[in-house]
């Protein structure tokens, strides 16, 4: 291995043992109290070398975020499984509210707050998010290749079908469900059978 090939190897293992760090300090101690500082503390380097790889923290987000999103997709593949497109669509739907609802802090830096999504130069594409949504965006084609959606535009179903399931998530973490008088397991209960009453309005 020549010594440029070397020193990308261990770029690259460095800005994966940032990233990897600042996950977990995300998840514990939350977005707002995970500092460039911090993060140099728990790898025992200066905040100088994070500045190194990263201009600042939101661009140290972007690539946290595009880690949860590979995890996203992960769970997609393992728990979307059926043979049929139409019930595939609503394991999409149902897992994607679970996946929220279950990890609070991986979905706020995904899809709620602004940070991370400042990393991206004007004009330029949103790439974490690409193969999350094209794994929804290829079943809803086959949804409407074969009438089963009252759809017949693929973004247009996409984007309604992610809204859907993203302000059920967005609800219930910002607690504005609250304003419904149930208890939490009701509540979780109610999410579900509005998703299948959801299905049931938009199947041909």
């Amino acid at each position: 291995m020549g010594i440029t090939e070397r020193k990308e190897r261990e770029r690259e293992e460095m800005k994966e043992r940032i990233v990897s760090t600042a996950i977990k300090m995300f998840l514990q101690e939350g977005y707002e109290q995970t500092s460039i500082r911090n993060i140099a503390e728990k790898i025992e380097y200066s905040p100088a070398t994070i500045y190194l790889y990263y201009k600042d923290k939101d661009e140290l987000l972007y690539d946290v975020q595009k880690q949860a999103f590979e995890k996203l997709t992960q769970v997609f593949r393992e728990k979307v499984t059926a043979k049929d497109p139409l019930k595939r669509l609503e394991q999409i739907m149902f897992t994607y509210v679970r996946f929220g609802k279950n990890n609070p802090e991986l979905y706020d830096l995904m899809f709620i707050i602004r940070a991370p999504m400042n990393g991206i130069k004007e004009h330029e594409k949103w790439e974490n998010g690409d193969d999350s949504f094209d794994f929804l965006v290829q079943c809803i084609s086959e949804c409407i290749e074969k009438k089963l959606i009252r759809y017949d535009d693929v973004m247009i179903a996409a984007l309604s079908i992610w809204a859907m399931g993203h302000g059920l998530v967005s609800l219930d973490l910002r607690c504005r469900l609250k304003v419904i008088d149930m208890d939490e397991e009701t509540i979780a209960a109610t999410i579900e059978k509005s998703i299948q009453e959801y299905f049931k309005l938009i199947k041909n």
